[in-house]
């Protein structure tokens, strides 16, 4: 497994308390969180990213724009909840996912923590 990329499985039937606790639990304090809309692809990973990180005005919206404005930020922790995305573009995600691990392989950051639904919700 990935030091990057970390997965937190929520149960349903989990009650909001004890999904506050986990992820209290598994996450440093100064995570941020990268909003998810319904639909996840490249349009809105790049938008939410640099939203989420306040990426500087000459931001491309391309992956490598954003690998180098995540890699110039202070952002050091990230957190996406898929919990509610309807649809996932895998390519794109996995794009993403590349940029965020080869980002921690050269500079020590960020970390992702990603929200995954349990099987039985998906």
């Amino acid at each position: 497994m990935s030091k990057a990329i970390h997965y937190i499985n929520l149960s349903f039937d989990q009650d909001i308390n004890q999904k506050t606790t986990a992820l209290n639990a598994s996450m440093p304090a100064q995570t941020v969180n990268i909003p998810v809309d319904e639909i996840l692809n490249k349009t809105t990973l790049l938008t939410n990213l640099a939203n989420a990180c306040d990426f500087p005005s000459y931001f491309s919206h391309n992956w490598d724009s954003a690998w180098d404005c995540l890699t110039d930020s202070e952002v050091t922790h990230l957190m996406m909840d898929l919990t509610a995305v309807k649809k996932i573009n895998n390519e794109d995600f996995n794009v993403f996912k590349s940029i965020i691990e080869d980002a921690y392989r050269d500079f020590g950051k960020p970390q992702l923590w990603v929200i995954m639904p349990s099987v039985d919700d998906a």
